[in-house]
């Protein structure tokens, strides 16, 4: 949960994210069908949700520019591209490269058929080679 946390808010806010998301799930675990099989899908959907109304926070620019970043290179170029992707896409980007979700799960927490993601997945590869051409190392 905190490593999708981590790629849908900033890394300052990752664990307010994770404990929002970890209360509404206690709050609401009567909700929560358990024959619809791991509880892992749902969790993230709770998170995605917590991290969307987290974004709409305005936070101080004072504490945004004191936020210490140092990434590598091919790591910005990527991020960058990664955000030029549709909503869509980079959902199931995070969730199945970053957080390392099977199509299965990515499924489940993103409400769509396997075949939806995995064309998704497939769709957001070309877009990732257009937009890094010779640096995408991706494989399809």
């Amino acid at each position: 949960m905190s490593r999708y946390a981590a790629r849908l808010v900033p890394a300052a806010d990752r664990d307010d994210v994770v404990q929002e998301a970890l209360v509404r799930a206690w709050r609401r675990h009567t909700t929560y069908d358990d024959r619809i099989g791991a509880p892992l899908p749902w969790l993230l959907a709770i998170v995605a949700d917590r991290a969307r109304r987290y974004r709409t926070r305005i936070r101080p620019i004072v504490e945004l520019a004191a936020t210490p970043v140092e990434p590598v290179e091919t790591d910005v170029d990527l991020e960058r591209a990664v955000l030029q992707l549709s909503r869509r896409q980079r959902q199931a980007v995070d969730l199945h490269y970053f957080v390392g979700l099977d199509v299965a799960t990515c499924a489940q927490v993103m409400g769509c058929a396997e075949g939806t993601v995995k064309a998704t997945l497939h769709h957001a590869r070309g877009r990732l080679r257009v937009l890094l051409g010779d640096d995408f190392g991706g494989a399809s």
